[in-house]
């Protein structure tokens, strides 16, 4: 089978001809029907991922596809379910081993390329908004970053939750997808005053903030007293620097929220959550944005579209 594989310590990934393999213990084997890219496998390319793992790997954290074989121990879910998974690596192959305890089977109406646009993306807002920040009807919820693969569904999920959804991203093309979304004002990064403009507003309750560096600084200037932020991640390549003192003098609180490691200490969390995302999803509510779809053999290219900031929302390779 062909996988993009990541040889040795420090190798760069490259479409490789591998053995078909075996599922181990716990493990089921997917046929790939498709495979979600995320920030972080950028960042699992340079060993900079808080969870890269050891080299020979395949890169790919979630994948949606159709089980074809059980390891020992395995009955369910049953050979021929579309299920979606969230691995943390192996997607980007025609065929990958995963612990059948993280399938999730998917609804008639969701297709593998929404199925493997689904879980990191909708899972973290979700989590980050309702589990975290605990955002309530009528709050303001400031989204940076709100055209790319998290920042979407936060401007969707905000809507959903009853918020005024403020969007900030870079350039007019990608502020219209925001506000297809659901956005209801737009501030464009490129050009905007972001603290300014969010002051303007009557200031923010709730900061989603996948960016970090100037944007984050300019948001926390903007934040209401007793306001949340979320830190997602770090996609400008700075991370902020706090001054607990302004913390203090304006009761804010700053959260941090990783998905994944839910599924490490406290996996109820991420399963509840992916049940009512699931219930949303059949009920037409919500609806991932895939900006591109790209065969296995220009992977590489997948992930320089998002690497560059081309894309908007999701990045989807499949195996054909």
């Amino acid at each position: 089978m062909r996988a993009f594989h990541i040889d040795s310590p420090g190798a760069s990934p490259a479409l490789t001809d591998l053995p078909m393999p075996t599922p181990g213990p716990g493990e089921i084997r997917l046929k790939v029907g498709a495979c979600g890219l995320n920030f972080a496998d950028l960042l699992m390319m340079t060993g900079d991922y808080q969870d890269t793992p050891a080299a020979p790997f395949t890169l790919g954290m979630e994948v949606a596809g159709t089980v074809d074989a059980h390891g020992p121990g395995v009955t369910a879910p049953a050979i021929g379910t579309r299920v979606a998974v969230f691995g943390g690596q192996g997607g980007l192959a025609e065929y990958g081993c995963f612990p059948a305890d993280r399938a999730v089977p998917l609804p008639a109406n969701m297709s593998d390329i929404d199925a493997a646009a689904f879980q990191i993306a909708y899972g973290t807002s979700h989590l980050a908004l309702d589990h975290k920040a605990q955002l309530q009807p009528g709050e303001t919820l400031l989204v940076l970053g709100a055209a790319g693969g998290v920042g979407l569904t936060a401007v969707e999920i905000g809507k959903l939750m009853g918020a005024r959804v403020i969007a900030c991203a870079r350039g007019a093309d990608k502020l219209a997808v925001a506000e297809q979304a659901g956005a209801d004002h737009l501030i464009d990064a490129k050009t905007d005053d972001i603290r300014a403009a969010c002051k303007a507003l009557g200031g923010v309750d709730v900061v989603y903030d996948p960016v970090g560096g100037d944007q984050f600084d300019a948001a926390f200037r903007a934040t209401n007293p007793e306001g949340r932020i979320l830190s997602i991640g770090f996609a400008s390549g700075t991370v902020p620097q706090i001054k607990a003192n302004h913390l203090l003098v304006k009761n804010l609180s700053v959260i941090g929220l990783y998905w994944g490691g839910y599924l490490k200490f406290r996996p109820s969390v991420v399963t509840d959550s992916l049940a009512t995302l699931m219930g949303w999803y059949e009920a037409g509510r919500i609806k991932p944005h895939v900006s591109h779809v790209l065969p296995l053999d220009q992977a590489a290219e997948a992930l320089e579209v998002l690497r560059s900031r081309k894309s908007t929302g999701k990045v989807v390779v499949t195996p054909n």
